[in-house]
C-alpha cells in the first residue's frame, strides 16, 4: 500500500529535485514500407509513422496534466533505415531522413531515431548509402537522430565502419558546425529498445509498436545521499537502491497508462540517470556526493561503478521489463557538474573512456578541438567499441569536432543538449593503425554457448 509519506516524498522528488520521466517514445516498425520507388517508399514510411503516433504526444501530455507527473520529451524510434529502405532504387537517403524529420514535425515528437545502419560484421548496400548520407541528412533536418553500430562482443569491430564513421563525424560537424554531430551516435553492442536519443531506434526482433519509457533522477539521487553523509559505502549503494526502486516505479506508472490509453504494447523501463544542464541534476554532483573532491579525480571510476550497480539493482525490483541502457550517464555537455570539472582540467577524455568501463552508455557529449582529424576520431571510436566488446555491454561516443573552436574555448547547443568547453585530444597520430582496416575479432568469450 501507498502511505501518505511516500505520496509527499514522491512529490517533493518531483517539485525540488528533478525527478522527471525523461521520455515516452513509441517504437514503430517499417517492415513492409520497402518499395523500389523511393517517393513511394518515403510515402509509406510518413503515412505509417503518422498514423501510429497521431495520438502519442496528447496521452502524454494528458498523463502529465493527470498525474502532476512531468514528461519531459515525447519521441519515436523506428526500423533502421537501412534496412526499411534497401530495395528503393536511390543512392540519395536524405529524401528519407527528410520523410522522417515532417512525420515528426506532423506527430509533435521532439526527436525521432532510427536513421541507423547496423554494420558490426560488414555492409549492405542500404548501409552504404545511409553512411554517405548522415552528414547532409543531419544538416538538413531538424529532430532526425542517426546511430550506425560498428561492433558486438559476438562479431567483433568493423574497423572499416570504424574509419568510415570517424570521416562521417568529421564531415558532419564541417556541414552543419557541429550541430549534426549531437544527434549522430557510434555503438558498439547496440540495444534494440533504447528509448534515449540520439541512439534510439526499434529493433527487428520488436513488435509492430511498443511504448518504452525513460526516466531519470540525478537530483533525487543526490539528495538522498546528503541524507546519509560520512556513512560506509554499502550504505550509500542500498540508499541508491531504495531510490532507483522509487524512481522505477513511477516510470512503471507511466509507461502502462500509456500503453493502455494507446492500445501499443508496453515495452521497458530505462532507468538511466540521465542529467540535464539544470543546476542539481548532475551526476557528477552524485560522485562529489560520495567523498570526491571533484568528478575526475582519482576513485571517480569505482564511485560511478557504485552507482551504475545500485541503480540497477533496485531498478529491477521495481519492474519486470526494465531494459535499454539502465545506467548513469556521463554526457559532459549535459551535466553541470562534468562541464565545471573538464572547464577545470580536472575531467579529461582519458578519464572519461576509464569510466565508461563501468557506465551507460560511454563517451558522449564530448567538444573537441575543429581541427581533431577523421583518424583521431576513428581511433576514439574504436577504444570505446573495444571496451564495449570486451566486456559485453553497450559503448557509444558522441563527440563533436566543433569547427574553428580550439581548447579553452566554450560552444552552447541550448536546450537539453546544453554547454561544453573545448576538450584537449591526445596529439599522436593513429592514422596507420586505422587505415588498416578489417576487422579487430571477437573475444574468445564470445565464444560461451
Amino acid at each position: 500500500m501507498i502511505n501518505t509519506g511516500e505520496i509527499l516524498e514522491t512529490i517533493e522528488m518531483i517539485s525540488r529535485q528533478h525527478l522527471d520521466i525523461r521520455t515516452i517514445t513509441m517504437g514503430i516498425s517499417l517492415r513492409g514500407c520497402g518499395d523500389p520507388d523511393p517517393k513511394a517508399c518515403a510515402r509509406k514510411i510518413y503515412d505509417k509513422i503518422t498514423l501510429s503516433a497521431k495520438d502519442l504526444v496528447r496521452t502524454g501530455e494528458d498523463i502529465e496534466r493527470e498525474f502532476g507527473i512531468p514528461i519531459v520529451n515525447k519521441r519515436i524510434s523506428v526500423t533502421p533505415i537501412a534496412i526499411a529502405c534497401e530495395s528503393a532504387e536511390t543512392e540519395d537517403y536524405v529524401i528519407f531522413a527528410e520523410t522522417l524529420d515532417r512525420a515528426a514535425r506532423e506527430t509533435g515528437v521532439n526527436f525521432l531515431g532510427g536513421f541507423s545502419a547496423l554494420v558490426h560484421k560488414g555492409f549492405t548496400e542500404g548501409d552504404r548509402r545511409l553512411i554517405a548520407a548522415i552528414p547532409e541528412a543531419l544538416s538538413r533536418t531538424e529532430r532526425v537522430c542517426s546511430s550506425v553500430n560498428v561492433g558486438t562482443t559476438r562479431a567483433g569491430i568493423n574497423m572499416d565502419a570504424v574509419k568510415l564513421m570517424g570521416e562521417t563525424v568529421k564531415k558532419t560537424a564541417e556541414i552543419s558546425g557541429g550541430m549534426g554531430c549531437a544527434k549522430l551516435v557510434v555503438f558498439a553492442n547496440a540495444v534494440e529498445d533504447n528509448p534515449f536519443m540520439a541512439g534510439a531506434f526499434h529493433g527487428v526482433g520488436e513488435p509492430e509498436t511498443v511504448i518504452n519509457v525513460g526516466v531519470s533522477g540525478p537530483g533525487v539521487v543526490h539528495n538522498a545521499l546528503k541524507r546519509v553523509k560520512g556513512e560506509p559505502l554499502n550504505v550509500v549503494a542500498e540508499t541508491v537502491k531504495k531510490t532507483a526502486f522509487r524512481i522505477t516505479r513511477m516510470g512503471e506508472l507511466v509507461a502502462q497508462e500509456a500503453s493502455k490509453r494507446l492500445g501499443v504494447p508496453f515495452g521497458i523501463v530505462d532507468l538511466s540517470l540521465a542529467p540535464t544542464p539544470a543546476i542539481g541534476d548532475s551526476v557528477a554532483d552524485i560522485l562529489e556526493e560520495m567523498g570526491l573532491e571533484s568528478v575526475g579525480a582519482p576513485g571517480t571510476t569505482a564511485a560511478l561503478a557504485l552507482l551504475n550497480d545500485a541503480v540497477k539493482k533496485g531498478g529491477v525490483m521495481a519492474s519486470s521489463n526494465v531494459g535499454g541502457l539502465s545506467g548513469a550517464f556521463i554526457p559532459v555537455s549535459e551535466d553541470q557538474g562534468m562541464i565545471r570539472a573538464a572547464a577545470a582540467g580536472k575531467l579529461t577524455i582519458e578519464k572519461l573512456e576509464a569510466m565508461t568501463c563501468v557506465c551507460s552508455v560511454g563517451l558522449d557529449m564530448i567538444a573537441v578541438p575543429g581541427d581533431t582529424t577523421a583518424e583521431t576520431i576513428a581511433a576514439i571510436i574504436a577504444d570505446e567499441a573495444a571496451i564495449g566488446m570486451i566486456n559485453n555491454k553497450t559503448t557509444a561516443v558522441r563527440i563533436i569536432p566543433v569547427p574553428g573552436k580550439t581548447v579553452g574555448d566554450r560552444v552552447d547547443f541550448g536546450g537539453l543538449l546544453g554547454s561544453a568547453p573545448i576538450m584537449p585530444v591526445n596529439g599522436n597520430s593513429p592514422a596507420e593503425f586505422i587505415n588498416r582496416g578489417g576487422r579487430i575479432p571477437a573475444p574468445m568469450h564470445s565464444l560461451r554457448n
